[in-house]
C-alpha cells in the first residue's frame, strides 16, 4: 500500500520534498515505484521544463526538447538517493541546481553556444527559486549584478587593462553601465560613435576592448546565475 502524501496545487513543494524522502527510505521497488509515479515524476516533470525553457538551453545532441528532458530527468531520478535534507538543503534547490550543472555540461561543445545565444535577461533564478519569467525581478537581479560589475571593474581596471590607452576605453565603455538609466541608444553604431566621443580610438579597438568586457561580464554572470553571489576572476 503507499503512503498517503499531502497534495498540494503547487507543482513541487514540502510535500514533494516528503514524498522523495519516503522514496530514499523505501525498499520495496514496488512502493518505490508508485512514490515516484504519484508524487515525484510531475515535480520532476515542471522543473526540468521550466529550466530548459528559462535558460533556453536548446543547443542540445537530441532532436527534441522532450528527449532531452527525459535525459535529465533520469539524470536525476539517479541522483535521488543522495539528497539529505539534514543537510539543509530544500529539494527544489538542490534538484534544481543538479538539473541546470547537468544541462550546462552535457555538451561541452555546446556550451558556449548555449551562453552567448541565451539573452541575458532571461539567464537568472530569482530568489524564490521560481523558474517562470518575472521582469521585474529579471530586471532587479540584473541590476544587482551590473552594479557588482561596474564596481569590479572600476577598481581593478589597471589591472584587467594594463595599457593606458586600453584602460581609457574600457572606462568609457563601463560609463554607459553606470548611465544605462538615461541612455536611450540601442543602435549598435550609435554605440560606437558615442565611445569615440569619449575616447579618441579606431573601431576595432572598441570593439576587442569591448568584447574582453563581455567576457568578464558573461562568465562572471553565469556563475553567479549558478551559486546566487559574486565571485569575480
Amino acid at each position: 500500500m503507499t503512503p498517503k502524501i499531502k497534495k498540494s496545487n503547487n507543482y513541487f513543494t514540502s510535500e514533494t520534498e516528503e514524498a522523495i524522502v519516503l522514496y530514499n527510505n523505501t525498499y520495496d521497488n514496488e512502493i518505490k515505484s508508485k512514490i515516484y509515479e504519484q508524487f515525484i515524476h510531475y515535480p520532476f516533470f515542471k522543473l526540468t521544463e521550466n529550466i530548459i525553457h528559462t535558460f533556453k538551453f536548446y543547443y542540445t545532441e537530441v532532436d527534441e526538447i522532450e528527449h532531452l528532458q527525459h535525459e535529465v530527468i533520469t539524470f536525476l531520478l539517479s541522483k535521488i538517493h543522495l539528497f539529505d535534507p539534514s543537510k539543509g538543503a530544500k529539494a527544489y534547490s538542490y534538484f534544481g541546481t543538479i538539473a541546470k550543472r547537468y544541462l550546462i555540461i552535457s555538451n561541452q561543445n555546446n556550451y558556449k553556444k548555449r551562453v552567448d545565444k541565451a539573452p541575458l535577461e532571461v539567464l537568472y533564478d530569482d530568489e524564490n527559486h521560481s523558474y517562470s519569467i518575472d521582469d521585474k525581478k529579471s530586471e532587479d537581479f540584473l541590476s544587482n549584478f551590473i552594479d557588482q560589475y561596474i564596481n569590479y571593474v572600476t577598481e581593478n581596471i589597471y589591472k584587467l587593462f594594463p595599457k593606458e590607452d586600453d584602460a581609457k576605453v574600457a572606462d568609457a565603455i563601463i560609463e554607459l553601465f553606470r548611465k544605462r538609466e538615461d541612455i536611450d541608444i540601442f543602435n549598435k553604431k550609435a554605440l560606437y560613435i558615442y565611445i569615440r566621443e569619449m575616447v579618441d580610438v579606431k573601431t576595432p579597438k572598441i570593439t576587442k576592448i569591448a568584447n574582453q568586457l563581455h567576457d568578464i561580464f558573461k562568465n562572471n554572470y553565469v556563475f553567479y546565475l549558478e551559486y546566487g553571489y559574486v565571485k569575480f576572476s
